[in-house]
């Protein structure tokens, strides 16, 4: 099987976010997607060109959607915010003409809308799939309970676009499922982290994430496989204050459900950057008989 996608790294990933860039490209090159990234790509606008301006919030991804046109790609996407912005972006350029041509004088270009744009979750479990993940599985997870977080963004967007239930998805469960961990049945997979208000709102976010964590906790999760860099940087770097209020230890791993794919599929754990958590998960790991004592850099 030979797949190629123009691959949009974000901002986060290429900054705060690192582990997940780098487990993203090393599992996907464990089984066989071959990356390009797009060319000269700028950021997708997130939430503040949402809501400064709409032409602008399409403008931003149409850079980026149009280079990757040029380069005859679909786009690649770990983050979820960038999935959402450039998702609904392309979807709204393509069925309205008149934004598409005002979009294109703007950018100076000629975009078309022939870019499928994808989520790295919705590749692994639609168009590589379960069985074929769980073959490649040399390491498997066994006996690490996973909670899987979906967060706000993943699969709240329009019912055409969605890639999962909207309530209740279940997608990176099949996933984490396929590396021989247990999915941990829990209610609050897609309720919020506090988002973006972590500097306006630091208490709302201690609050938010610390829920989670807590409900996590108590459903059994070992760690909390995430999708998001928002998301894995509120419940990693506000879990002690959580713990503060909330008045007990958490102590859980919060991982991008990509190094715990990447792990299973015997690739190093130096290559995974599992050094870069707040929350220290290697005792867990070793624990479980997953790596060896040691830091991963």
């Amino acid at each position: 099987m030979s797949l190629r996608y123009g691959y949009f790294p974000g901002c986060s990933l290429l900054s705060s976010a690192v582990e997940y860039d780098r487990s993203a490209r090393a599992l996907l090159g464990a089984l066989g997607v071959e990356l390009e990234e797009v060319e000269d790509w700028v950021c997708c606008g997130a939430t503040p060109a949402h809501a400064t301006s709409h032409l602008l919030s399409l403008a931003l991804p149409g850079i980026s959607l149009a280079a990757a046109e040029r380069q005859g790609l679909d786009v690649l996407t770990c983050c979820s915010a960038c999935y959402s912005r450039l998702k609904q972006a392309n979807h709204e350029l393509v069925h309205e003409p008149k934004l598409l041509a005002q979009v294109n004088e703007i950018i100076e270009e000629q975009y078309e809308g022939k870019s499928r744009v994808l989520h790295i979750a919705e590749l692994l479990a639609s168009e590589i799939g379960p069985e074929a993940i769980r073959a490649r599985v040399t390491r498997p997870l066994a006996g690490l309970k996973v909670a899987a977080y979906y967060g706000c963004l993943l699969t709240r967007l329009p019912e055409e676009l969605r890639i999962d239930k909207l309530e209740y998805p279940t997608l990176l469960d099949d996933l984490m499922a396929a590396t021989g961990a247990e999915p941990v049945d829990w209610p609050l997979k897609t309720e919020c982290c506090g988002a973006a208000l972590t500097l306006a709102r630091q208490d709302t976010v201690i609050r938010l994430s610390g829920q989670l964590l807590q409900v996590a906790k108590e459903c059994g999760a070992d760690v909390v496989a995430v999708a998001c860099p928002l998301c894995q940087a509120n419940m990693d770097m506000y879990q002690s204050d959580a713990e503060g209020q909330l008045g007990q230890q958490l102590g859980l791993p919060v991982l991008y459900f990509t190094q715990l794919m990447a792990l299973a599929m015997g690739l190093a754990p130096e290559v995974l950057c599992l050094d870069k958590q707040i929350v220290d998960p290697t005792p867990l790991l070793v624990e479980k008989g997953l790596v060896e004592t040691g830091v991963y850099l």
